[in-house]
């Protein structure tokens, strides 16, 4: 048996299927300059039969992941048009005389330590996109077929050392789960498998040393074990195991269109995540009461300019008319730290998480700013939208933010262009600043929404992306837990509402103590929603109050995620 990181919920039973890693060895070769530039066609061929694969697994991945999981393919097309990169591998062979191979995997060496020894995570992942892109040219060029995922004709449990984006994005129904030797909860491959309700395991140790392919693998996405070749009796009990979980599963189902409120009454909105229009029509199909977060910035991405104040309307009204009385909260562009917008030409930062980013670049772009706040006032009109101000750190920062949003209200006014005049305004609380300043923050405001994801890695010092600092990264510190309590008083004293949408939201150790701690709205991935609300169900409000009050009493991360696991049977 193997241990690792439990990635992504689940039970996945069958064949392994080893993915083995592309991993060419390449000769350097000193060409003639007649030579060079046969060479030159060579290495332009395969470019445009990469750029068009990427282009093929891209339109795949939106129509069957959607545009956020697909968007990760928008940069490798840009980087196979970067003019930068690929200059640098045809000056190797022209300049330097070398064989396109040995130009490519020059280059891209030369990239990938580059990104590799950045302090930044970001830029870390940057290595793997251009490893990725960089063997896809290379198959290309030494004409060596792609193993695509997409084409398995057999039920398989795949195994690899890493899943990269395209591997990711080419996985069929026949893939049961999977399991990686590298990679942490936050890691593309696991945010892709929560996303396919896939059973995975990362951060597998020796996974490929020890295992073939037809080998009997069981994936433990509870517990973070990767079995291998069990026992009858183990294999068994995994069996039945899996079949109660597809059982609780359907029984879920029953629970699409019921209210979110718990044993004695009390009564919470369970809103969805998203990332695009079209992803408004999987949050209804889980049951969603609302859009708790609109994450325009993918609006902006994949693109060469900024959208106009038109794309940006015509965005907000087909949400806004999908949900129809249920309210939407539009996050404000929120670019920056691990996003970015080549266009922009944003400066190179030492820490972009701390740096010109979100509500701090609205500011000071007042142009591009106002131009999304008046797409948004003008879909209004279509539905219950609500603007929410993200990374907000003080209240000098949200007088900025509302005093600009009252001046284009009065702009629309003044054209005589209708919007909702009652549209509630709020901010997320995801800097430790702000949190701590809740109370004098909540009185201009109409709720606040905690975004975990950042408060979590800003209060206790940790970069959520960095594994061999990832077990410091503690929803459940005390620390984080008084944050949140203190908001959630703070804004019910000024009687304003409160919101998660973090990923802590759809934690399912974490939902009883937000609900005792007084949380009125979770919002989470559309695929948790069902979970999350068997879970506030089966609970009395005062039960989960009295649980709240005993773990604020508990000095450590450990000790009061045993007292859960302890009162949930986990």
């Amino acid at each position: 048996m193997f241990t690792g990181i439990a990635a992504s919920r689940g039970i996945a039973i069958g064949p392994a299927f080893i993915l083995q890693e592309f991993s060419p060895v390449v000769t350097r070769v000193t060409l003639s300059p007649e030579d060079s530039e046969k060479e030159l066609d060579r290495l332009n061929q395969a470019i445009l039969e990469t750029k068009e694969q990427i282009e093929t697994i891209k339109k795949r991945a939106e129509e069957e992941l959607g545009a956020e999981e697909a968007e990760i393919f928008a940069a490798h097309l840009m980087m196979v048009s970067d003019p930068e990169f690929l200059g640098a591998i045809r000056n190797h062979v022209t300049e330097q005389r070398v064989n396109a191979e040995a130009a490519i995997q020059e280059v891209v060496d030369m990239y990938v330590n580059l990104f590799s020894a950045m302090d930044d995570e970001y830029m870390r992942e940057r290595a793997a996109d251009v490893r990725d892109v960089g063997r896809r040219i290379l198959r290309n060029l030494m004409g060596i077929k792609d193993i695509s995922l997409s084409e398995l004709s057999e039920d398989v449990v795949v195994l690899a050392h890493d899943l990269t984006p395209s591997d990711t994005a080419q996985l069929n129904h026949h893939v049961l789960g999977f399991a990686t030797e590298i990679g942490g909860r936050t890691s593309h491959s696991a945010i892709m498998a929560r996303s396919l309700e896939l059973p995975a395991v990362v951060g597998v140790s020796g996974l490929l040393e020890n295992i073939k392919t037809g080998d009997l693998v069981i994936i433990d996405g509870e517990q973070g074990k990767v079995i291998v070749n069990p026992a009858e009796d183990e294999l068994k009990a995994y069996q039945v195991r899996k079949e109660s979980l597809r059982q609780q599963k359907e029984a879920l189902l029953a629970l699409v269109d019921k209210p979110s409120i718990t044993k004695d009454g009390r009564r919470v909105e369970l809103a969805a995540n998203i990332g695009t229009p079209k992803d408004a029509q999987g949050a209804l199909r889980n049951g969603a009461e609302g859009i708790g977060l609109y994450r325009t910035e993918f609006l902006y991405m994949d693109r060469q300019e900024l959208p106009s104040e038109e794309e940006q309307y015509e965005a907000y009204r087909q949400v806004a008319e999908a949900m129809g009385d249920k309210p939407v909260i539009i996050r404000t562009l929120d670019i920056g730290g691990d996003k970015e917008l080549p266009y922009l030409q944003l400066p190179q930062e030492a820490n972009p998480f701390l740096g010109y980013r979100a509500i701090r670049l609205c500011l000071d772009r007042k142009d591009l700013f106002k131009i999304q706040l008046r797409a948004i006032l003008r879909a209004s009109v279509h539905g219950k939208l609500r603007i929410m101000y993200p990374m907000i750190s003080g209240l000098e920062e949200l007088r900025q933010a509302n005093s600009l949003l009252q001046s284009v209200k009065n702009e629309l006014k003044e054209s005589g262009i209708p919007f909702d005049e009652e549209i509630q305004v709020g901010m997320m609380i995801e800097v430790p600043s702000a949190a701590i300043s809740a109370d004098l923050l909540a009185p201009e405001v109409d709720f606040f929404s905690i975004g975990t994801n950042d408060l979590i890695q800003y209060a206790v010092a940790v970069d959520r992306m960095n594994e061999r600092i990832s077990h410091l990264y503690q929803p459940f510190h005390p620390s984080v837990l008084r944050l949140i309590r203190h908001v959630i008083q703070a804004a019910h004293q000024h009687g304003k509402w409160v919101g998660m949408c973090g990923e802590m939201a759809g934690d399912p150790l974490a939902i009883p103590v937000l609900l005792g701690l007084g949380l009125d709205e979770f919002s989470m991935s559309a695929s948790s929603i069902l979970d999350a609300r068997a879970c506030i169900t089966s609970i009395s409000y005062q039960e989960a109050k009295t649980w709240a009050e005993e773990v604020l009493q508990y000095k450590t991360a450990e000790e009061i995620v045993e007292f859960l696991k302890g009162k949930l049977g986990k």
